[in-house]
């Protein structure tokens, strides 16, 4: 199967790869992307189709917070995400956090959002979860 290439996605002090989902037979080379990105923490949104034990031997934290494919991500998940990001952007600036779901089609896809997801977004407010200041007393995200 053909994949898409991963994207990387920066906004400010934040570095995020998103990638497609692979399978026990692709996971050396899906670590070897994850490693050229820098990448120390992975999201799988999605059911576990691989064994992660390779990938938690390289130092990449797995964290699995699987929703149903296409719908929007439920309030705790999109909660414990910011948590997530406020804490790996702040203890270790320049790091770079991964994230797939089942095919990862709507990277690159035009037309890819659902209405489901696209309602989601037009209502989503942001409470500025993600505003902290560096070790310098700036702040690092607006």
């Amino acid at each position: 199967m053909n994949r898409p290439a991963p994207v990387e996605i920066t906004y400010e002090n934040m570095r995020f790869l998103i990638t497609h989902n692979p399978t026990n037979a692709t996971l050396g080379k899906f670590i070897e992307e994850l490693k050229k990105y820098g990448v120390t923490t992975l999201v799988r949104v999605c059911d576990a189709t691989y064994d992660q034990a390779p990938i938690e031997k390289e130092g990449i934290q797995v964290l699995d917070w699987p929703f149903d494919d296409g719908a929007p991500p439920p309030n705790q998940i999109v909660d414990d995400w910011l948590n997530l990001l406020k804490t790996k952007f702040r203890e270790e600036p320049g790091c770079c956090v991964a994230v797939h779901c089942v095919a990862g089609l709507g990277r690159k896809r035009r037309g890819a959002f659902n209405s489901k997801q696209l309602l989601y977004l037009e209502k989503y407010r942001p409470k500025m979860r993600l505003r902290f200041k560096d070790a310098n007393g700036h702040c690092c995200v607006q």
